[in-house]
């Protein structure tokens, strides 16, 4: 088993560290975030670190790295008061992952791949055509980790898009149906397969299958 001690970890180089840190967490989200500037311009980035906050009421939250350089997701949803979360599929992994790229403000990450700029219910961020579930959110406050500078964004959700055949009676969304995906450190994609599902854990009682 290899091991790393914390001044091994502070050692190695910045990128090598940042695949290591970032993988051995575990599979994380995939997400398109979706917004749109003052002047009109969209944007679309993709984030790995997009978690759930609460459900009373539904917000969610997500990562941003220091405000170092110009983020544009950052600008826009801080002007406008709105973004979208897209989730990541098979189909458009490729494209998703091309959202990273860095480009100029006044260029549209749509323009630049194959997917389709969208608009629902007169919401006013854009949505992924091609994503099966899609959430409309509003900005409502943001921490400062002082430990590293990055912030923790927390949105209200105030718009859901599912597709029918992924909804239980019970409220839960069976994803493998709709081949979303997850990431792998900073720049894989695993394709996850449904192993099972149980009921609500009870002290003393063994675990139940549901599915």
């Amino acid at each position: 088993m290899k091991h790393f001690s914390k001044e091994e970890l502070g050692k190695m180089p910045s990128r090598y560290r940042a695949h290591l840190i970032n993988s051995c967490t575990g599979y994380k989200s995939a997400n398109l975030l979706g917004s749109k500037s003052g002047s009109g311009i969209s944007n679309l980035a993709i984030f790995n670190s997009v978690i759930h906050i609460g459900s009373t009421p539904p917000m969610l939250g997500f990562i941003l790295r220091p405000l170092t350089v110009k983020r544009n997701t950052y600008a826009n949803f801080k002007e406008s008061g709105f973004f979208t979360v897209n989730q990541v599929n098979e189909a458009i992994i490729k494209d998703a992952h091309h959202s990273a790229a860095s480009y100029d403000e006044d260029i549209s990450e749509f323009s630049k791949t194959n997917l389709t700029e969208s608009y629902l219910d007169n919401f006013q961020a854009p949505y992924v055509k091609e994503s099966a579930i899609k959430l409309g959110c509003s900005y409502v406050n943001e921490y400062e980790i002082k430990e590293n500078g990055c912030l923790l964004i927390i949105g209200a959700i105030e718009h859901v898009y599912i597709p029918d055949e992924i909804l239980h009676d019970d409220g839960w969304l069976q994803l493998d149906k709709v081949n979303t995906v997850t990431i792998n450190g900073l720049d894989a994609y695993a394709l996850p397969q449904l192993l099972a599902r149980f009921a609500y854990a009870k002290p003393d009682e063994p675990s139940k299958l549901i599915l």
